[in-house]
């Protein structure tokens, strides 16, 4: 049962746009692990106070998924994207003044507010206008996050290596605002309130079928989210300094993270259909074990043509499990209330990513090597598959018992 709007022309038009800006607004959150060697090397700092920036950068991302997916759900995706890119332009800004890491630390928490527009935001408002294909939706606005962080930390190196990290902050505060506060005036039709009731009712069947209250599959996923995303921060967050503390240099990691993030675009599209077909827990399922596969061949190979091939393999393995978790609420909440549920649950996995991207580098400098992070990361991992387990357990009887 599906309202007209749903999986419209319009529908895709819509999808391409917020597309767009979701690839130029989510390109805070990756400058700052491109430019993480620089500020290390500037500041003197130690590898886990050098990750500060990024570690306040995602906190900010987080709450602002949260905080920004409430004001979506309350003014519109219009009013909140102009909003927000003016904020992540002014932090670029505040960045390039810093004289020390804790300011630049706080600059990095603004701009992670204003960069979380593109992800659980966007995310949420797409999902309104689908209904047959939200998993295909959903997966290749979610991916605008990953083309972001494929294309941006390549065009920037040149930048970074010529002018300094600097002069990429400043340019991509230009980028911010002259890309996606047009764009964001495309956006401006609401949904039909037809077609979000109709979408209500399909929520509720879905939540009896399962047993579980809304409020506490919301804290379910939260946790679980935690516990991917802090394995998931290791490669991701931390592969530019691995492969710098390896001797192949900064650009060597950046083409990793790149390749990294490219196979997480095919992921995401890839999971989106099967989400279609199998639904969000199974497909969260599915990218979770495989993530956590992938994270064991980082531990017994280090060889730069080896990373390479692990990078590649990893995107591949992991790139759709975050926008699982927005399919699963989008399949078992109320819509009008979709932002700032995706946006919590987006809130949880981004904070797992904050915290394993400072617990690398914590336990970097206490070792002196990547390996147990490495093997943190997996530790993390197996804690989401058993809850993920946990609640395909739980649901499964009472599935049985509908179809009887």
């Amino acid at each position: 049962m599906s309202h007209p709007i749903h999986d419209s022309r319009y529908s895709w038009i819509r999808l391409l746009i917020t597309l767009a800006i979701a690839t130029v607004a989510n390109v805070g959150m990756w400058a700052v692990i491109v430019v993480m060697p620089a500020v290390e090397a500037q500041f003197g700092a130690g590898r886990a106070e050098a990750s500060l920036p990024y570690v306040l950068a995602m906190i900010g991302f987080a709450l602002g998924n949260m905080w920004l997916g409430q004001m979506v759900d309350r003014l519109g995706v219009t009013k909140a994207l102009i909003g927000a890119a003016i904020l992540s332009a002014i932090s670029y800004l505040l960045a390039t003044w810093a004289p020390n890491i804790l300011l630049l630390s706080v600059a990095h928490l603004l701009l992670g507010l204003g960069t979380s527009i593109g992800f659980g935001p966007l995310i949420a408002d797409i999902s309104h206008w689908f209904m047959r294909r939200r998993g295909i939706a959903v997966a290749l606005v979610a991916s605008g996050n990953y083309l972001s962080g494929a294309i941006w930390p390549t065009l920037l190196s040149g930048i970074l290596a010529r002018d300094g990290w600097q002069q990429v902050y400043l340019t991509l505060a230009v980028i911010t605002l002259a890309v996606v506060i047009p764009l964001s005036l495309l956006l401006r039709r609401q949904v039909p309130v037809e077609a979000h009731s109709t979408a209500a009712a399909n929520a509720q069947i879905n939540a009896r079928s399962v047993g579980i209250s809304p409020r506490a599959l919301q804290y379910i996923l939260g946790l679980a989210g935690i516990g991917c995303c802090v394995a998931m921060s290791m490669p991701q967050v931390h592969i530019v300094s691995y492969c710098v503390g390896l001797g192949y240099g900064p650009a060597v990691g950046a083409e990793m993270l790149s390749l990294m993030l490219l196979g997480g675009v095919v992921s995401r599209v890839i999971s989106g259909l099967v989400a279609d077909k199998l639904g969000g827990v199974m497909t969260l399922l599915i990218g979770s074990v495989l993530q956590c596969i992938a994270l064991f061949l980082f531990l017994p190979y280090d060889g730069m043509v080896s990373l390479y091939v692990i990078s590649l393999l990893f995107g591949l393995a992991q790139g759709g499990i975050v926008p699982s978790y927005a399919l699963v609420v989008r399949e078992y909440m109320p819509p009008q209330e979709a932002g700032a549920r995706v946006g919590f649950v987006m809130m949880m996995t981004i904070m797992g990513m904050a915290l394993g991207g400072w617990m690398s580098g914590w336990i970097y400098d206490v070792t002196g090597n990547y390996q147990l992070a490495f093997i943190n990361g997996i530790l993390w991992n197996g804690l989401n598959i058993a809850i993920l387990l946990l609640l395909l357990n739980r649901s499964r009887p009472r599935r049985q018992e509908a179809l009887a």
